[in-house]
C-alpha cells in the first residue's frame, strides 16, 4: 500500500538520515566543501581523461585474439614497479567510477579503463563483455570518430 509522505515528513527523514550519519562521521562545513569540491574535480577530470584515454587505445586493444605485453622490453624491476603503478591507477580509477555513477560524471567508462588497467586472470574476457554493451561501444567509438581514430575492433563472440 502506498502511503504518501509530505514535503515535512520527507525532510524530516533526511534529517534523521543525516543525524545517524553524522554520528559516524563527523560531517561539518568543511567536510561538505571538501566533498564538492572533490565532485568537482573528478567530473572535469573525467571529462578531459576518459577522452584521452579512449583516443589513444589501439583499435585492437579489446580484441581478446591479440596478445598483450605490457613493457615488455624493460627492466624487470622496472615492469614490476609499473604493474604496480598500473594497478593502484586501476583500484582508483574503478572507486572513482562507482561514485560517479551517484555523482555527475563517467561512471561506466571509468571502470572500464579502471578494469583495463588492472591485472587479473580473466580480465580480457570481462573487458569484451563490457565493451559489447551497445551503449558503451557507441559512445567509445563516437568519441573516436570526433578525434578521426577508426572504430574500435572486438573479439568474436566467446
Amino acid at each position: 500500500m502506498y502511503v504518501p509522505i509530505s514535503i515535512n515528513q520527507n525532510a524530516y527523514a533526511m534529517g534523521d538520515l543525516l543525524a545517524i550519519i553524522q554520528q559516524w562521521v563527523p560531517i561539518d562545513n568543511n567536510t561538505l566543501i571538501g566533498l564538492t569540491l572533490i565532485s568537482i574535480i573528478s567530473f572535469i577530470g573525467s571529462l578531459i581523461v576518459i577522452p584521452l584515454i579512449l583516443i589513444y587505445i589501439s583499435t585492437d586493444y579489446f580484441d581478446t585474439r591479440v596478445p598483450r605485453h605490457w613493457m615488455k622490453n624493460h627492466h624487470l624491476v622496472l615492469r614490476i614497479i609499473g604493474l604496480m603503478i598500473k594497478n593502484i591507477m586501476g583500484i582508483l580509477f574503478i572507486v572513482t567510477g562507482f561514485i560517479m555513477i551517484f555523482l555527475p560524471g563517467q561512471g561506466l567508462l571509468t571502470i572500464l579503463i579502471g578494469i583495463s588497467l588492472l591485472n587479473f586472470p580473466g580480465k580480457r574476457v570481462i573487458e569484451a563483455r563490457i565493451i559489447r554493451e551497445p551503449r558503451i561501444l557507441r559512445t567509445i567509438n563516437a568519441i573516436r570518430y570526433k578525434f578521426a581514430k577508426p572504430p574500435l575492433i572486438l573479439p568474436p563472440y566467446p
